[in-house]
């Protein structure tokens, strides 16, 4: 039978610091906070990071998606910024990538769940956050932000992220 895994959040252990996101990639920044915490707290530890990666953008905003226009972290100057650098740009191709790391025993796992989809050239949708109003996923009609919460989940990146990292687990405890 499977060990019990017991979740606990970073209030949970006490922590609430800010961890520097100082990685150039998605795996590194998710990397670099799981081991912080499994560093410090001598436990086993999983964190991710997101992004979103535009073909045309060669990556952009990719690793830099949250602060894309500045380190304010403005979702609506982020998208601003993303639909004034597409104007004209036919291609419009681009995916939502999560990695979670994981720190179980020292040793350090990576899962990633990707969304492919592309950018639309107006907002459209009040629901979720981020780059959601211009990110339709393939085989769609509507952006994230147009989708309900469970809709969203059902497709989302986080999810394959974490299925592939609970799938890992089921396997090892």
């Amino acid at each position: 039978m499977p060990q019990a895994i017991n979740l606990l959040s970073l209030y949970d252990i006490g922590f609430n610091e800010e961890i520097a996101e100082t990685a150039v990639t998605i795996e590194g920044n998710a990397l670099l906070k799981a081991r912080t915490i499994a560093e410090k707290f001598n436990t086993n530890c999983f964190a991710d990071d997101s992004g979103l990666l535009v073909d045309a953008l060669n990556g952009a905003p990719g690793v830099y998606s949250a602060r894309y226009a500045g380190t304010q972290k403005n979702d609506r100057d982020n998208i601003n910024k993303l639909l004034t650098e597409l104007k004209d740009v036919e291609n419009r191709k681009a995916h939502f990538k999560t990695v979670m790391a994981l720190v179980l025993d020292g040793k350090e796992f990576i899962f990633e769940g990707i969304v492919n989809g592309r950018i639309t050239s107006d907002l459209h949708g009040s629901n979720g956050f981020g780059y959601d109003p211009v990110f339709m996923p393939d085989g769609f009609s509507k952006t994230f932000a147009e989708m309900s919460l469970e809709e969203k989940n059902s497709i989302s990146h986080r999810k394959i992220a974490l299925k592939k990292l609970l799938e890992f687990l089921e396997t090892v405890r």
